[in-house]
């Protein structure tokens, strides 16, 4: 993604490249994938040097069903993500998915219960909500800036429309790769021999190393840039996967 010079993100497609073989889903977003929603809450205030945020993706089927069939996968990490143990046990999803900053992970997640409980039919006497994390505080002064109003609004206004992506949600404080970075997502068709699928990935990318752009490297230094972010190994990248 880049900007246009007028603060849209603009898409890599509309540069004329394409990334793989398959042809994207209508929106190239996560939300091609029937029955999922996404709602962001972004906090940008440059008075209190806050730029954070939370993005909801919330699957349509847990209206009707206890749990949805998921999977989690971690690779050279260990971070906040709060459920990940029932999540690989159990390979069942109870909640939406929400992404934020890392101190306010555990306030998004008792925002998260909350939220559940008070639209469930049923008593609920057990929950593991989700919650994924990025350290924004490169960019945010504000450790805890996400409040329970900042969960409720992105899961009450998760639609199945386009997704904002860049500087928005839980990728509003986010830097990867040495330039500034945030919430990205795509979709593919996939053929199958029982007919097309479609695959989703939403991604909140906040971590080092070097932009590869059709097999050159990109440089914020080559740009006049000043490079943004972490300089040492460490942050985070948080992809889901939706199909």
């Amino acid at each position: 993604m880049a900007g246009d010079g007028r603060g849209r993100v603009l898409r890599l497609r509309e540069t004329g490249r394409a990334v793989g073989r398959m042809a994207p889903g209508p929106l190239n977003a996560v939300t091609d994938v029937p029955g999922l929603l996404v709602g962001q809450t972004t906090l940008d205030d440059e008075e209190r040097g806050v730029y954070s945020g939370v993005t909801a993706l919330v699957p349509v089927a847990l209206e009707e069903a206890r749990a949805v069939p998921t999977g989690f996968h971690m690779v050279n990490g260990y971070g906040k993500f709060v459920g990940a143990t029932q999540l690989m046990e159990l390979a069942e999803l109870e909640t939406p998915v929400l992404l934020t900053s890392t101190l306010s992970a555990f306030r998004a997640a008792d925002a998260l219960v909350g939220w559940v409980l008070d639209r469930s039919a049923t008593p609920v006497t057990s929950l593991n909500p989700v919650v994924g994390e990025i350290n924004d505080s490169w960019l945010s002064s504000e450790r805890r800036p996400v409040t329970e109003a900042h969960v409720r609004a992105a899961l009450d206004g998760a639609d199945a429309g386009p997704v904002a992506m860049g500087n928005t949600g839980g990728g509003t404080g986010a830097c990867a790769l040495g330039f500034k970075a945030g919430i990205g997502s795509a979709s593919r068709v996939v053929p199958l021999e029982g007919g097309p699928a479609t695959v989703g990935v939403l991604v909140q990318a906040n971590m080092d190393g070097d932009l590869r752009v059709a097999g050159r490297t990109v440089l914020p230094e080559e740009l006049g840039l000043e490079r943004a972010g972490y300089t040492s190994p460490r942050g985070s990248c948080v992809v889901v996967v939706a199909l």
